[in-house]
């Protein structure tokens, strides 16, 4: 699982994807993330603008993000 260090909170779920390059742009993870393949802690998430919180765990594409606010 990869940490990935956020310097606020909230952060919307599809600009995460996109700065942690797991997608190239804002729309490809607002896409991904409507059509169910996108899960936050352990749920499937179909909301582009779900906000992450400190501790929130991503995965998408085989990939485990977790938030840690610094």
């Amino acid at each position: 699982m990869r940490k990935v260090e956020i310097t606020r909170e909230p952060v919307e779920l599809y600009k995460i994807l996109k700065f942690e390059g797991l997608v190239t742009t804002g729309g490809e993870a607002k896409l991904l993330i409507a059509d169910g393949q996108v899960t936050v802690n352990g749920e499937i998430e179909t909301r582009r603008r779900k906000k992450i919180v400190n501790g929130d765990v991503i995965e998408f594409s085989g990939e485990k993000l977790q938030m840690q606010l610094v």
